[in-house]
């Protein structure tokens, strides 16, 4: 199986993503960001606002509107209530930086084998499967940018800058720019450019330099066209937002320089081997490609540096990171397939068994999650519950199997095989992890009566409504419905203590709509989500 899947590497990545996330990636709860993004794409759809991009009625210009685009592309065809078509273009997005790996580690004149490992590294780690639903713009952002650094990498290693490449690096450049900005320049181009120069060396004339700036350049403007359009159309919106967004740099999320230096663990299971790899005098005398493994090295350490200057912090922005740390760990995985047979040293042999035998017990005793869900496992809710018990056990005792037969290449894909089935098989019984009080406001949808909110609705419950809920408080007042019935969605703020609205409505209590998973005495439980119902009719 193993012959199969290095003979169609691209084949292989791209249906590693599919089997794992492609059917059931809608079990997980949609986020805050990925609502704003569909929320804005429907709007696309129904208000015709492509350029000059809205969310809820109103401005959103704080995300550059590519991936908006191709969320509305898919909604147009599959529907916009569809969850999973939706995160679709995403996943599309993760199989593309698995490939574009693959494509640049076999440049870096690593084996067919070694580049396929890579590949299906930075696919299965963590975050990069976790930004798709936590940031879905920084996915698009870093996997065009990516694309982009592979048609560099090239013009770098020619020395000349030939039409296609340099074609492609600017096509690539401008929609990771028109994906989300300035991110990706700094974190992932800048780094590598500097890591390339390091292991590489800058070589060529000064022509194909200026040529190469020359394309950057180029790339930068043609990504940036919407920024100069929405400047000049809608100048004092854009102003206020772009304002607000460079404070937050600098005054938002402030965390110590040192904030980042656990990076490594945002790979997952990969954790112990992405530590190991890190560990320069140790692997320098045991890879198969110094040169290739310094470049990867400088790669990811300068990445996280630059993060690490800036003042604002999040725990998503180190997915870019990820990308340079896949191809480091495969140097890693590799050594271990070729020598750890031959490894003596308790200290070298260790890491690798509590590694794997991690995995394998955490396969194994996936049917001790049951005694949590209890009542919940019946029916067919209860088949796919053992069909998963079942197929992640006999994974796990393969492990341990190949292990004890220091087989290092079958334990590495048994434990792709082991990710894949926890998409594919257990996180559909996310679904039936739903609290007791839930109540989603799509139903009301389907009343006659229009809605209006009262303070800022969060944007997975407008999502879930589908369609805008105006808000009747407005910076100059309270703005009245002509319609004399109609109903109001809040948070916080009750209308009886409104006086124009005490005054002109009877208001009536209707019901309370808390949209949450998580039970009410969890930290997963956001207020946010809960909100009251309102019937406001006019008095006579």
């Amino acid at each position: 199986m193993i012959k199969l899947i290095e003979k169609y590497p691209v084949l292989s990545l791209l249906l590693f993503v599919v089997l794992m996330l492609g059917f059931t990636i809608d079990s997980i709860p949609v986020s805050i960001m990925e609502a704003r993004n569909f929320i804005s794409a429907r709007e696309m759809l129904t208000d015709g606002n492509w350029i000059l991009t809205t969310m809820n009625g109103e401005a959103r210009y704080e995300k550059p509107p590519l991936p908006t685009w191709i969320t509305a592309a898919f909604g147009f065809v599959f529907g916009m209530k569809s969850v999973l078509a939706l995160r679709w273009p995403a996943l599309l997005l993760v199989a593309s930086i698995g490939i574009s790996i693959y494509l640049l580690s076999k440049k870096l004149e690593l084996t067919k084998s070694h580049s396929l490992i890579n590949g299906f590294i930075v696919m299965s780690s963590f975050y990069v499967i976790g930004i798709t639903i936590e940031g879905p713009w920084d996915i698009y952002a870093h996997g065009f940018m990516l694309m982009a650094l592979y048609q560099l990498f090239q013009l770098f290693q020619k020395q000349k800058t030939n039409l296609y490449n340099s074609l492609l690096f600017v096509v690539f450049l401008a929609c990771s720019v028109l994906s989300k900005g300035p991110v990706s320049l700094y974190v992932l181009l800048l780094s590598f450019i500097i890591a390339y120069g390091i292991a590489y060396k800058l070589r060529g004339g000064t022509l194909h330099f200026l040529k190469l700036f020359s394309l950057l350049v180029f790339g930068i403007l043609l990504g940036g066209w919407w920024y100069f359009h929405v400047r000049i159309a809608d100048p004092e919106t854009f102003t206020a937002i772009a304002s607000r967004e460079t404070s937050n740099w600098s005054s938002y999320n402030v965390r110590p320089f040192y904030y980042y230096w656990s990076f490594f663990v945002q790979s997952g299971l990969w954790t112990i081997p992405a530590f190991i790899s890190l560990l320069y005098p140790y692997m320098k005398s045991r890879t198969s490609n110094i040169k290739a493994y310094r470049f990867s090295f400088f790669w990811t350490i300068i990445a996280v540096i630059l993060l690490s200057i800036i003042p604002e912090k999040k725990s998503r922005y180190l997915m870019p990171v990820l990308i340079p740390l896949a191809i480091n760990i495969g140097f890693y995985i590799d050594y271990l397939i070729r020598e750890f047979k031959n490894l003596k040293k308790p200290k070298e042999t260790f890491p690798v068994y509590f590694e794997f035998r991690l995995v394998a017990a955490i396969a194994i005793l996936f049917g001790v999650s049951g005694f949590f869900l209890g009542p919940l496992l019946t029916g067919w809710v209860l088949v796919q519950f053992l069909i998963a018990e079942v197929v992640l056990a006999i994974i796990g005792i393969l492990i341990l199997m190949q292990l004890k037969r220091k087989a290092i290449k079958p334990t590495f894909y048994l434990v792709l095989l082991f990710i894949m089935s926890v998409g594919l098989l257990a996180l559909p019984l996310a679904k039936i992890q739903v609290q007791k009080d839930f109540k989603s406001v799509a139903t009301l949808s389907e009343h006659n009566l229009p809605l209006y909110s009262l303070n800022n609705i969060a944007p997975e419950v407008i999502y879930s409504y589908g369609d805008k809920i105006p808000n009747l408080k407005t910076d100059d007042g309270v703005v009245l419905p002509e319609a004399s019935e109609f109903h109001v969605l809040t948070t916080k703020t009750d209308p009886n203590s409104i006086d124009e609205l005490n005054e002109l409505y009877t208001i009536e209590f209707i019901a309370t709509y808390d949209a949450n998973f998580a039970e009410k005495d969890t930290k997963a439980h956001r207020s946010r989500l809960v909100n009251t119902l309102y019937k406001l009719t006019r008095k006579d």
